[in-house]
């Protein structure tokens, strides 16, 4: 008659996935030969055998989740059975454990990343039992994303060791040209581990309330850039006076505007500003090609504008922007800042842009880090302007200062450029005259 082998005593933990069976129903086997591998988020644990005999039925699946005395499988032994089923029993600390735990640490001196929560699919726990490695070598493959049965073994017999995992994430690293979407920024790929999960019921009452489809489609796309995007941010300031003052006479022109829908604001000048010192500086209007070892300079001028609406943050886009005056950029403005708060823009509206400005003016702030709209290479963060006494050469004036924060990727963008590339967008914002040059 077989004896039923549970798992013995694993500690305090409690639900740890079996990330991989090494028999199968029929196997001849002898005594510590590993039967299963758990992984809780501080060791990889084998359970072995507790002698020689045959594997009759296995009460488990790759994925599922077990504790201390959850049935493992049925066990047919070839001496004395008595004593195996004493053996599957004893706890792990005891001579002739059951339970041989592995405390091989993460690759990383950081944290282990703790086990996925227990609605996590048992599918996506890959089957890495056929190869020939430690268990700390599979859970490194896991943690990193790689298919551990395509890296080529070189230590002795073929078997595969951390280095091999590691040179092969080094030739696997760079994305295939043109790939897109989500899948590769769900987690556990890329070498980053995923946040570990928390019960925050624990700790006082909570509410799930699901992403927008827009934060949805848009976090993965700053995910994407932030990853693949060197950045760094070039903060400056433009001292605006006269051209608000120019602002102003042009809004108060008659009620015809805002009968129409539209105001001029300020962001029409920005936009003016920056196709002049994308113009001087074309590095700033280009993308990097698929390759990474050419610049595509792009011969038309299309803004992005972030826009602010109730589902989160959408960017449609002014076209041809180079050959429009502040009238009809203001007209544009208004238009897709209609359309997107209502939900009403289409793909073509959010498409096509060269350049983006990100404008937090009218709610505040005094600097920030925004990032690249990929594959542009640069971003105009706007912060709210503000009254400041300058020096003037005799005494202190009052002057509207706003705030500027460039974001670039500096594999195509280096410091000195950048500075140069502001002070012009700062120095033509300066005076409305220098926007018609």
């Amino acid at each position: 008659m077989g004896i039923e082998i549970n798992i013995p005593d694993i500690g305090d933990f409690k639900d740890i996935p079996i990330i991989e069976i090494h028999v199968k129903e029929g196997d001849t086997i002898g005594p510590d030969d590993p039967l299963v591998s758990l992984e809780s988020d501080k060791a990889t644990m084998d359970v072995p055998s507790p002698s020689a005999g045959v594997v009759e039925t296995i009460l488990v699946k790759l994925g599922d989740k077990v504790s201390e005395g959850s049935p493992l499988l049925v066990f047919k032994g070839k001496g004395d059975t008595a004593a195996a089923a004493k053996a599957a029993e004893a706890p792990a600390g005891a001579d002739g454990a059951a339970l041989l735990a592995k405390q091989e640490p993460a690759p990383d001196s950081g944290p282990a990343p703790r086990a996925a929560p227990s609605s996590a699919p048992a599918g996506n726990i890959p089957d890495f039992s056929q190869v020939h490695a430690s268990p700390g070598v599979r859970r490194l493959a896991r943690e990193l994303g790689i298919d551990l049965t395509a890296v080529k073994g070189t230590g002795e017999k073929g078997r595969v060791t951390k280095e091999d995992v590691k040179g092969h994430l080094t030739r696997s690293a760079a994305p295939a040209p043109g790939a897109s979407g989500t899948a590769a920024f769900s987690g556990g790929g890329m070498g980053i581990p995923e946040i570990p999960a928390v019960d925050f019921s624990k700790f006082g009452p909570t509410e799930t309330r699901p992403l927008s489809r827009i934060k949805k489609i848009s976090g993965a796309h700053l995910h994407r850039s932030w990853l693949n995007v060197p950045l760094v941010t070039h903060q400056d300031e433009s001292d605006i006076t006269e051209t608000d003052a120019y602002r102003k006479e042009l809004d108060n022109q008659g009620k015809e505007l805002k009968d129409k829908g539209y105001r001029v604001t300020l962001l029409a000048f920005l936009i003016k500003a920056a196709v002049s010192a994308l113009r001087k500086h074309p590095e700033f209007n280009a993308s990097l090609n698929p390759e990474k070892d050419a610049l595509i300079l792009k011969q038309y001028y299309n803004i992005g504008v972030a826009v602010d609406t109730p589902d989160g943050l959408v960017v449609p886009v002014v076209k041809d922007a180079d050959r429009k005056g502040i009238i009809e950029i203001s007209r544009d403005l208004g238009a897709i800042s209609a359309k997107a708060r209502e939900g009403k823009l289409a793909a073509a509206d959010m498409q096509g842009a060269t350049f983006s400005i990100s404008s937090l003016g009218g709610i505040g702030g005094t600097s920030f880090t925004p990032l690249v709209n990929a594959p542009e290479v640069a971003i105009l963060g706007v912060a709210r302007s503000k009254m400041s006494p300058v020096w003037n050469g005799t005494e202190f004036k009052p002057r509207l200062i706003v705030p500027l924060s460039l974001s670039y990727d500096h594999r195509v963008i280096d410091g000195a450029l950048a500075a140069r590339f502001a002070r012009h967008l700062a120095h033509v914002l300066e005076d409305v005259r220098r926007l018609v040059v």
